[in-house]
This record gives C-alpha cells, sequence and structure tokens, in this order.
C-alpha cells in the first residue's frame, strides 16, 4: 500500500478511488489476521488525511468486530476519533439524522412553539444542530450523541474483547511464525491444530481461511496441516481446493504420496479423470517405484472400465521389481486380479506358481496360492492342495516357515483326508520338522558365553548363515502376527488378498492372518 500510495498521481481524480480499492482488497485479505493492525491503522490514517471522517468511522466500525492484537488500542483511537470531531463530520448523514430523532424527544424543548406543538417534527430534522438556538443545548445535544455513538461501540467492543482472550493463548504460543527448513517443535504443532480447530469451529469462514494460510506459511513441510485446508475448504469452493493441492503437490511437497493420492481422489470426484491420471504418472515420475502410487493407477482404469490398462500396470510393475519381495507383492496382486476381475481362476494360478519359480524362499505366494486352491471344490482339488503344501515344505523357505506348513497339512488332512496313510505319513513329516527346530533352539540357548554374547551368532556370522536364520524369524512373525482361528473357508475370505496399511508408503501387505503360532 506504501508502494501504491508513492507512486499514484495526486493530481489524478481516479487516485483516490484506486487506493481505497486496494486498501478494501488489502483488508479482504489480511485484515481478519491477529497482527493485522498496522494495515487497518494505515488505512484510518490516509482516510484522515483526506478529511473523509465519516470514511473513518466506517473502518472503525468494522475493525472493532475484529479480535486483534491491539484492540483496546484501536477503541480507545476510536473515542479520541469522537471526542475530536464534529458528528455531522465524522457519522454518515442518515445516522446523524436518526441519532438526532433518538435525542430530540428530550432535547429539543427550544423547538416548541406557542402553540405547544413541535416547530420542526423529529422525522424531519435537518443534517445538523445549527437549528437550535441555545449554544448551551447546541453543545449538549453534541455531547449526547457523541455518548450514544461510544455507546452503541462499547457493546462491540466487550463483545470483541472475549473473543480475544479465546484466542491469545494460542496467539502467545506461536513461537515460530515464519518459514523455516528446521521442523516445528511439537508443541508449536500441537497448538496450530488446536488453533485452527478452534477458529473452525468458532469463528467465521474468512478467519479460518486466514488463519490456515498463517498455519502453512510456518508448517509448509506439513501434509497434514495442507490435508486439514483442503478439506475444510470442500463445503465452500471447489477451485479452493483445487488451489490448495496443486500449490502443496508442486511447490511445497513435491515428494509426499498422501496428499498427491488425495489430490488425484479430488479430481477424480470432480469428473476429472485425465487430470487425475497426469497426477498419479507423474508422482511416479519423482519418485518410481512407490507401490501404493502404482495401485491407485491400476484402481482408477480398474474403476473406468480400462481393464487390460490395469493389468498392464500390474505386470508392468512386476516385471520391473527390484527386489523379490516386491515382485512377489505385484505378482499377488496381478493373481488377485485375475481371479476376481476377469474370473480367471487358471491364470491367476499360473501367476503365482510363476512367481513362485521366481522367488521360492517367500512364504506369502505360498498362503495365496493355498487359498487360491481352496477357492474351489475341496473334495474335489485335494491334490493340488496336497501338491502346494509339499511344494511349500520342500521348498528354500526358512525351517520355521516349513513347519508351519507342516502342522496346516497334518489338520487339512485330519478335517478333509480320505486315506490315514497318508495323514500319518504327514504326522511324521510334522514331528521331524519340529524335532530339528526345537535342537537349533537348544543348541542357540546353550551357545552362551559368559559375555553374554551367543557363540551360536558369531558362528552364523562365519558361515553365512545368520541371514538366513534372520529371515527366518521374520517370517515367523510375519506368520504368527495375527492369532486368529485356522479356517479353511478361504474362498470367503479371497477379498482379504493383498489387504495392509498403507500408512508406510513401501510396506508391502501383510498375509499372516490365517495362521496362529504352534501350540507350546
Amino acid at each position: 500500500m506504501t508502494f501504491i500510495k508513492e507512486n499514484s498521481d495526486p493530481n489524478d481524480p481516479e487516485t483516490e478511488g484506486r487506493i481505497r480499492a486496494a486498501y478494501e482488497h488489502a483488508v479482504l485479505a489480511a485484515g481478519t489476521d491477529f497482527r493485522s493492525d498496522r494495515l487497518w491503522e494505515s488505512y484510518i490514517n490516509w482516510e484522515i488525511e483526506l478529511q473523509k471522517l465519516s470514511h473513518v468511522t466506517a473502518i472503525y466500525d468494522r475493525l472493532l468486530g475484529i479480535p486483534t492484537q491491539l484492540y483496546s488500542q484501536h477503541f480507545q483511537k476510536f473515542k479520541e476519533h469522537v471526542q475530536n470531531n464534529h458528528p455531522k463530520h465524522f457519522l454518515a448523514e442518515e445516522e446523524f439524522v436518526q441519532l438526532r430523532v433518538e435525542l430530540s424527544k428530550a432535547s429539543l424543548s427550544a423547538m416548541v412553539g406557542e402553540d405547544g406543538e413541535s416547530a420542526v417534527p423529529p422525522e424531519e430534522l435537518p443534517p445538523g444542530t445549527d437549528d437550535l438556538p441555545d449554544p448551551a443545548k447546541r453543545v449538549t445535544e453534541i455531547e449526547n450523541m457523541r455518548h450514544k455513538v461510544i455507546e452503541v461501540r462499547q457493546e462491540i467492543f466487550n463483545h470483541n474483547e472475549h473473543e480475544v482472550s479465546k484466542r491469545w493463548a494460542f496467539e502467545e504460543a506461536i513461537k515460530r511464525p515464519y518459514f523455516h527448513v528446521k521442523s516445528l517443535e511439537k508443541t508449536q504443532l500441537q497448538n496450530w491444530k488446536e488453533y485452527l480447530d478452534f477458529e473452525i469451529e468458532n469463528g467465521t469462514p474468512e478467519r479460518a481461511v486466514v488463519l490456515f494460510e498463517r498455519c502453512l506459511i510456518a508448517c509448509a513441510l506439513y501434509e497434514e496441516f495442507w490435508i486439514k485446508y483442503a478439506k475444510y475448504l470442500e463445503s465452500y469452493s471447489t477451485d479452493g481446493v483445487r488451489h490448495v493441492y496443486k500449490k502443496a503437490c508442486t511447490v511445497h511437497l513435491p515428494k509426499k504420496p498422501t496428499i498427491h493420492l488425495l489430490w488425484a481422489a479430488f479430481e477424480e470426484q470432480q469428473g476429472q479423470v485425465e487430470e487425475a491420471r497426469s497426477i498419479l504418472k507423474s508422482m511416479e515420475l519423482i519418485i518410481p517405484g512407490l507401490a501404493v502410487v502404482r495401485l491407485r493407477r491400476v484402481s482408477l482404469e480398474r474403476r473406468h472400465g480400462r481393464m487390460e490398462e490395469a493389468e498392464a500396470l500390474l505386470r508392468d510393475a512386476l516385471n520391473t521389481a527390484k527386489t523379490p519381495t516386491e515382485a512377489s507383492f505385484f505378482a499377488v496382486k496381478l493373481a488377485r486380479h485375475f481371479l476376481k476381475v476377469h474370473k480367471s481362476q487358471e491364470q491367476a494360478k499360473r501367476t503365482l506358481q510363476d512367481a513362485i519359480e521366481r522367488d521360492p524362499t517367500s512364504p506369502k505366494l505360498y498362503l495365496n496360492l493355498l487359498e487360491l486352491e481352496y477357492h474351489g471344490d475341496i473334495s474335489q482339488n485335494q491334490v493340488e492342495i496336497m501338491s502346494c503344501f509339499d511344494r511349500a515344505i520342500k521348498s528354500p523357505m526358512p525351517l520355521e516357515s516349513r513347519l508351519l506348513f507342516a502342522q496346516r497339512k497334518v489338520e487339512f488332512l485330519e478335517d478333509f483326508g480320505t486315506d490315514v496313510n497318508v495323514l500319518v505319513a504327514a504326522h511324521d513329516e510334522h514331528i521331524k520338522l519340529k524335532e530339528e527346530s526345537e535342537s537349533l533352539k537348544r543348541k542357540a540357548e546353550s551357545a552362551y558365553d559368559s559375555s553374554g554374547e551367543p557363540d551360536a551368532k558369531k558362528q552364523r556370522v562365519e558361515d553365512g548363515t545368520e541371514a538366513t536364520d534372520a529371515t527366518a524369524a521374520a517370517a515367523m512373525t510375519d506368520m504368527t502376527a495375527n492369532n486368529s482361528a485356522y479356517n479353511y473357508n478361504w474362498y470367503q475370505q479371497y477379498g482379504t488378498w493383498g489387504q495392509n496399511s498403507w500408512g508406510q508408503y513401501n510396506q508391502y501387505a501383510q498375509y499372516n492372518q490365517y495362521y496362529p503360532p504352534p501350540p507350546t
């Protein structure tokens, strides 16, 4: 505003209107900020310089109802403004006449004529006080009008003072209102959250938006605040939501997948499918290999009937996977796609079998293949189920994983087997693996030396078997994390294939819901 005033031509008749419009734009954008006092004072002083005292009063009428840091100082200056100027100068004509009408019933006795009627009806009083012949009465009326003006604004001030007191603690707790790459303290983040929640619940939408904009200066690198802002604006402005997402994703948070996914979902909700595709593709170009982004692209294509594109995306992810674990994850997703979308159990089975050939140490692949076999008629499918069990037990998986498959094989034969000889053989196989596992555990427990360090660990480091044992432990944890009862009706739960918590971007699915730990 200082720049505009310094570079405006004072002789141009349109200058005053342009400057006033600029001030209005400024206070509309930032006037509800708790620390916007200097802006309001600049506006008021400019109007005073022009001797537009009624405009000054109108500005104060707005300012006195806004909770700002110097609210009390503004009210004091307003009272000085009233006391130092004539009411007909600082009041609009309509308000001035209205006040005279209200006060005339008690103070215009000098205007009563000889016939006992008012010489000038109160409704027809002129916009001035010069019509009063008695100077003392003129002064009295002016003072009464000043008192009435302040009295009316005093109620507004009292309410505003109460609103300021509600926000003062939040404002005092803001220690870094500016941007810095250094992380904010948890107390600062919590204060912003509570302040925003308070303003959303108790303030106006204009105040909430201004507070969000202030917050996102200091918290520009925290996507939770951008997301909160976008969600809040959904009730008010579609363009506003789009602007927030675009600013967050293209300027401040180009490598944060969560907010990109929300932006893409928002555009899809608005019918902008191509825009959603573009957002997801851009995210993959910035950070290649994020499973959550690839899966969102797949689901987007599927929702809009482009099944071939969805399948192609899954195949591409499977073929370009950088680790066996990643490849196995997408193999399960592709198999599920074949079974549930294309209704092709054969393609799903072939996908899992090919994946096992590439990664024979993955318990998840065997589990999903077993689940797929259970999808059919168990009485007609026992040969394939037994083959899957045997393949898992004879695989290079860690011992603990193979032991669990052997245990489930026995349980399956107990429930559905038709040959007792096969059951006995499976039981013996399970006992053998269990004894082998217990033997390894006893050796590990007795391998500690006097310093408390396990000799077995040293031996594993030397012979390179430590990684295998670690993998076994991880697999054991993965397969036994959920202690739900074993359920052979897996086909009823086939919809849970590949489910996982996507709170972490690169975390793969957990498939351990079927296998409780072995009894001790």
